[in-house]
């Protein structure tokens, strides 16, 4: 559908892409990307070809989003919806209390820890009795924890964001700015994972390879046909440490480094 540009708001706004990135943390490239895949397409077009989303984009965008935040990758988040039994307002509702849930125990959690500071003996038998029901609590608190992040330092954000996907075909993420318009945070997907760009800092002993002069960590990424993914990053320029060989411990791969140094390893196992 085409429809005329305008900057009228009304009750069933319809939004350009700009302001739903905004909206929602993500860069533009990565609206593109979930279109590029079948994710989540504009329903309506400018005269000039600009994507247009209605109310049904951003209750889309927000199941995604939600979907994410479970840790599903963006393979499976598709497959959830289109699931006709899916339902926007009891899933929120499902968020909601899973939300207060959490709540409710920290809070507890806090509560319980004030009274052993303020207990005159934390090593009486009261104390210990309500040390073990705070150790129950942290449990339950450590229960709640759905996947990890990984987290690489760069010196250049906004950089090492577009380079990973230019390069290493990782899929786009999120890319997070300050109000002077600067990168603070930045998203890669990975298969089924998130990695996080952290910008270097100094007070936490963060820095980025490029500073150190060296790395103690390397990142390995599955892909389904390595020689592939080698020639693609070869080609864009990305600096080869080996090229695709079969290692004794059962698995193609190879190794590259990307502007800033960190060692980044493509592999498969091998049949």
């Amino acid at each position: 559908m085409v429809v005329p540009m305008s900057t009228k708001h009304t009750a069933n706004e319809d939004r350009a892409i700009g302001e739903i990135a905004a909206a929602a943390g993500l860069t533009i490239r990565t609206l593109h990307y979930y279109e590029e895949i079948g994710l989540l397409r504009a329903s309506k077009r400018t005269e000039a070809g600009h994507r247009i989303y209605t109310n049904a984009d951003v209750t889309r965008l927000y199941r995604i989003k939600m979907l994410r935040s479970l840790g599903l990758p963006l393979s499976e988040v598709g497959q959830a919806l289109d699931n006709p039994a899916w339902d926007l307002k009891s899933t929120m509702a499902s968020q909601l209390a899973e939300l207060e849930q959490r709540i409710a125990v920290e809070s507890r959690l806090s509560g319980r820890l004030k009274r052993l500071l303020a207990s005159a003996d934390v090593t009486s038998t009261d104390s210990s009795t309500d040390m073990l029901t705070l150790l129950e609590e942290m449990a339950m608190i450590e229960q709640t924890v759905e996947n990890r992040i990984a987290i690489i330092v760069y010196d250049n954000l906004e950089k090492a964001f577009h380079f990973l996907q230019d390069a290493f075909a990782l899929g786009p993420g999120e890319l997070s700015r300050d109000t002077d318009g600067t990168v603070v945070h930045a998203e890669i997907e990975a298969g089924d994972g998130v990695i996080w760009l952290h910008q270097e800092t100094p007070e936490f002993g963060l820095s980025s390879p490029k500073t150190l002069g060296g790395t103690s960590s390397t990142t390995a990424i599955m892909v389904a046909d390595v020689d592939a993914h080698f020639q693609h990053a070869r080609d864009f320029g990305a600096a080869i440490v080996y090229e695709p060989i079969d290692q004794p411990y059962g698995y193609r791969e190879y190794s590259a480094r990307d502007p800033e140094g960190h060692l980044w390893s493509f592999m498969k196992r091998l049949k």
